[in-house]
């Protein structure tokens, strides 16, 4: 299961769903809690607070965190995972 999590509103989070037909559930972290519990969250005086860092996790069907993404390249990060799931699935 595919999961985006970020700091916006279920509106906001809605509207760039339609916008850029994002196929996957969006879910929303208002008050950070989520951000605060993976070390997404930025610190208060970040000029950046207010957006989550663009991290994956790859987690397994026991819960178990496997690999940790710092995303920097966009494009080629879907296939990243994808090898990586074949990996632990050959496991």
């Amino acid at each position: 299961m595919i999961v985006g999590i970020s700091f916006d509103t279920p509106d906001k989070n809605k509207a760039f769903a339609d916008n850029e037909n994002f196929p996957y559930r969006l879910l929303s972290d208002v008050d950070h809690q989520v951000g605060e519990a993976y070390g997404t969250a930025r610190p208060p005086d970040d000029d950046w607070a207010a957006v989550a860092r663009r991290w994956t996790f790859l987690i397994d069907p026991d819960g178990v965190v496997r690999k940790v993404y710092d995303v920097k390249d966009f494009g080629g990060h879907p296939d990243e995972v994808l090898a990586d799931l074949k990996q632990l699935a050959g496991q």
